[in-house]
């Protein structure tokens, strides 16, 4: 009963673990927050509509054709604009009003990282998928965990498809962090981020992985352990029943070769009270060599 709850408690913690590995990989899959900062683009001309955050150029009142030029130098002449990136989209604040512009990441990439970006995106497809697989597996050996065998058969498939997605998903994480570091340094000049760093899908997808491993590592323990116990277990019961078989061989055989012995030495005494002489059986006569060889062999 104690070892039935424990590989309940231990299928629970593997299906928790596969499920949070799961939300955690579609929700960093479809947001654009893998890699956040900051980009640096001029600022636009002040107009009626926009007073700050701009350069006011200006207009000399007695002479309109004059121009008056700023003197703002260096930084003071950008503005610094936020934007998120994620494996879809990556998006930027839109420096003329409130709202965000978005532009296809796969269409930022350099066009000789295009090939590895679709091979990261194919991956994280593939690493879904097979954790959803994993998943289901986990859940079908919850729901019938009275047959033990199906249940450890389950338990080996879950294993060995939740072990390749979570490879599979390294391996995305990876190239894509690739790609978006070559897209820094070669991609379209008014993308190219000033400052950047990695933002919360980028984390989450890396709580995936752990998850993921985790519930691997837990279900090939339950797995390994199970078998392992069935084995010790058949182990001593094959030894206790080839003991018993010996002990119950080796009495009957006992049992019969004295009984044998005692029915010969009455038929002999009762020839010798039927012939009316007690006739002495001399020492010599009894051979207990032969006798213990007897024994032996009814034994055997």
């Amino acid at each position: 009963m104690l070892q039935g709850n424990t590989m309940k408690a231990r299928t629970l913690m593997s299906v928790t673990l596969n499920f949070l590995a799961l939300f955690f990989a579609v929700t960093a899959f479809i947001t654009t927050y893998w890699c956040v900062g900051t980009q640096r683009v001029p600022k636009p001309k002040c107009s009626k509509l926009r007073t700050h955050q701009c350069i006011d150029y200006g207009v000399n009142e007695t002479d309109p054709n004059k121009v008056v030029y700023s003197w703002e130098t260096g930084d003071d002449r950008f503005l610094f604009r936020q934007f998120h990136t994620g494996i879809w989209f990556s998006c930027e604040e839109n420096i003329h009003d409130e709202s965000e512009r978005c532009r296809s990441f796969i269409d930022l990439a350099p066009a000789s990282e295009k090939g590895m970006l679709w091979l990261s995106v194919v991956s994280e497809m593939l690493y879904i998928f097979l954790l959803m697989v994993g998943f289901g597996l986990m859940c079908v050996e919850l729901v019938h965990s009275s047959n033990v065998i199906d249940g450890l058969k389950l338990n080996a498939f879950a294993a060995v498809f939740t072990v390749l997605s979570g490879l599979l998903g390294m391996v995305a994480h990876v190239m894509y962090t690739q790609v978006f570091q070559v897209t820094v340094s070669h991609g379209p000049p008014d993308w190219r981020p000033y400052n950047w760093d990695y933002g919360w899908s980028f984390c989450l997808a890396w709580a995936s992985f752990t998850c993921c491993m985790g519930a691997s590592v837990t279900t090939l323990n339950s797995y390994t352990k199970t078998v392992i116990e069935f084995r010790h277990k058949r182990k001593t019961f094959e030894q206790t029943f080839r003991g018993e078989n010996t002990r119950e061989a080796y009495g009957y055989f006992r049992d019969h070769s004295l009984h044998s012995i005692s029915e010969t030495v009455n038929v002999y005494s009762n020839q010798s009270l039927k012939s009316g002489r007690r006739t002495p059986i001399p020492a010599d006569s009894l051979d207990l060599t032969d006798f213990a060889a007897s024994l032996g062999e009814d034994q055997c």
